[in-house]
């Protein structure tokens, strides 16, 4: 008889591992409170506009591929992935324009606007970046790892060290360039995760790589078709997945897991439990009659873990073109060391914030109507457990459209026909997500040196965890890692307990 997975959660981190377990034979059901899949990766749509309601921008396809290769899949049958470029559109408040491409005599000419010769100095920092990446492709990316005993057992003395383990993100960029544009340019790539560049470790300076040496990814017709492809394999694999069915908690005998109750009392009984809710809300939420080694737990994780920044996201339809907008824009603070100071030490939104903006319709005309765009304009804010005071949401958007108005945008308020909002609020309800986080946990080299909460339970046996408050993190192609490298973990130990059973 086959072995039965219940996951909780159909996120991509929940999708991911029930596409690897469904491979290998198990009865894998996948409960889902929401009516739809997908997690943060979703989608509205209003008046002909339709918005990629989370991740916008998909690097590292090759995790992907990975995933629909692991069970005879082509993931070109499921979707259609194109290169975006320029990858970013930047803007920096005293009007410089940089755009961010991956041909790289062509980059350099764009870094020539803030550095007369950035030849040397960019090329000396990519080559740093892909070395990183290319440690981490020998064990980063290819197994669960829970903290630095685990990374140690895997590579060199050499290797270890390349990863620049004595330096922040930031601290690697400005030994690199010293020049604060480029430093604030490349420091921003760390917030693909959620992080403080003054904090992170500067192991994430590889992000830099990943999208000059992999490429900037969109999937025609909008991001959510990734979500819509992991559900028809897994209706392939004959997985069940079953949306409006909010779980109540997990069924526990002993310190075993042995199944979940829904919010309705149908008991789901299973060999394993993956929980793609964060672990932090649940073991929060989901275990019945915490005793105190849970309070415990709970307690030391959120020392260590910290959650990522949350969001205000605003969907805007608007009724004509901003002709100056690409793809992928991103308008930057004046002063990025007192934005994120404001939002990662002081817990409150950042005065002058970096502000992104997706136009999808840029690219795939299908988002949007003719001679109209779709805006996903993202501003990051620090997540419900960090926040210091109460925050007006509308006096806040006030303050994001003043600065796209004040630097280029003009009319823009009066262009919108459609809106739709996100605030942290929003993130928690919807999706359980700690505080509103948007990416799971924040990496810091202080409290948990860039390392995540292990994807196993300490506590509970058969009890697992995907998505991004595990291994690897947060982001499209991270949280599938993190269900794949899941369901590698509960396939390992599957196989360590029959062979001393035999």
């Amino acid at each position: 008889m086959a072995k039965k997975a219940v996951v909780i959660g159909a996120g991509l981190g929940g999708l991911s591992t029930a596409i690897r377990l469904a491979g290998e034979g198990y009865d894998v059901t996948v409960l889902e409170k929401n009516n739809t899949i997908g997690g943060k990766l979703n989608q509205r749509s209003g008046k002909g506009f339709t918005f990629d309601t989370g991740p916008s921008i998909l690097t590292m396809p090759w995790v992907l591929e990975q995933l629909f290769d692991s069970v005879h899949r082509k993931l070109d049958d499921y979707m259609e992935i194109e290169r975006i470029e320029p990858q970013w559109r930047t803007f920096y408040e005293d009007g410089t324009s940089i755009d961010v491409l991956s041909d790289i005599p062509q980059m350099l000419e764009e870094l020539k606007k803030v550095k007369p010769e950035p030849d040397s100095s960019f090329m000396k920092f990519l080559a740093y970046s892909q070395e990183m990446y290319d440690v981490c492709m020998k064990s980063f990316y290819k197994t669960s790892i829970s903290g630095l005993k685990d990374l140690r057992s895997q590579h060199s003395l050499k290797e270890l060290l390349s990863m620049d383990p004595f330096n922040t993100v930031a601290q690697g960029t400005k030994k690199h360039f010293n020049n604060p544009k480029l430093e604030q340019l490349f420091n921003f790539f760390v917030m693909y995760v959620g992080s403080n560049p003054y904090a992170a470790p500067a192991i994430l300076n590889q992000l830099v790589y990943v999208q000059f040496g992999l490429g900037i990814h969109y999937v025609k017709g909008g991001m959510y078709n990734i979500a819509r492809g992991m559900q028809k394999v897994l209706d392939e694999l004959r997985a069940t997945v079953l949306t409006n069915e909010e779980v109540s908690h997990i069924y526990l005998d002993g310190d075993t897991a042995k199944g979940v109750v829904t919010a309705n009392g149908t008991f789901y009984e299973a060999d394993v439990v993956v929980s793609n809710l964060e672990v932090i809300p649940a073991y929060n939420t989901l275990i019945p009659k915490k005793d105190g080694r849970v309070k415990k737990e709970v307690k030391q994780l959120s020392k260590t873990f910290q959650p990522t920044v949350s969001g205000l996201v605003l969907l805007l339809g608007v009724d004509r073109k901003f002709e100056e907008l690409d793809h992928h824009n991103f308008f930057f603070s004046e002063d990025p060391e007192k934005e994120f100071k404001q939002i990662f030490e002081k817990g409150v939104p950042a005065d002058d914030p970096t502000v992104y903006i997706g136009v999808s319709s840029k690219s795939d005309p299908s988002q949007a109507p003719d001679g109209k765009e779709n805006l996903f304009v993202l501003t990051h804010v620090p997540p419900k457990t960090a926040m210091k005071k109460d925050v007006d949401w509308e006096d806040y958007r006030a303050v994001v459209l003043n600065k796209l108005e004040r630097m280029g945008l003009t009319g823009l308020r009066e262009s919108i026909e459609f809106e739709y909002q996100f605030t942290p609020d929003t993130l928690e309800e919807l999706y359980g997500a700690n505080g509103g986080s948007i990416y799971g946990v924040a990496a810091d080299k202080s409290t948990n040196g860039g390392f995540k909460i292990p994807a196993k339970s300490s506590l509970y046996e058969n009890l697992y965890f995907a998505g991004g408050s595990t291994h690897p993190g947060g982001g499209v192609p991270m949280v599938t890692l993190s269900g794949q490298l899941t369901a590698d973990l509960i396939l390992k130990h599957e196989a360590e307990k029959n062979a001393k059973a035999n």
